[in-house]
């Protein structure tokens, strides 16, 4: 049985420019940074070091070579946040590109796109 979900797979460009994106202007920490020197490199980033589920970066060239059979596609990943107006206040004044605001029949929602312009959202939790 599947308890939960555990990790999900970003595959970017560029690592450490994602890495910036998410932990200086979304807020994220970085768990765990490996690298076993041959190229395969990832990133483990979540929202807070206690969340159940994280982001692990991985370099998309890299994993394309070593995987050609993977689907490098972003995500469609809807995130919570109990402080939604703060979030998009914050990430509008770090320059983060945002989507309106709109009210959903589940709640108040927006986009936001990260530093290679793949999209992301964000529901109102109270």
């Amino acid at each position: 049985m599947i308890s939960q979900v555990g990790q999900i797979m970003l595959y970017v460009n560029n690592q450490d420019e994602a890495k910036d994106f998410w932990t200086e202007k979304v807020g994220f920490s970085v768990i765990s940074e490996e690298d076993n020197g041959q190229g395969f490199r990832w990133i483990e980033i979540a929202p807070t070091k206690e969340a159940e589920t994280s982001i692990i970066l991985h370099n998309k060239e890299f994993i394309a070579k070593m995987s050609p059979e993977l689907n490098l596609g972003t995500p469609s990943l809807m995130f919570f946040s109990k402080n939604f107006d703060k979030l998009y206040s914050d990430l509008s004044n770090k320059n983060v590109t945002v989507g309106e605001i709109v009210n959903m029949p589940s709640g108040r929602v927006f986009n936001f796109a990260d530093s290679e312009n793949n999209y992301f959202a964000v529901m109102e939790k109270k």
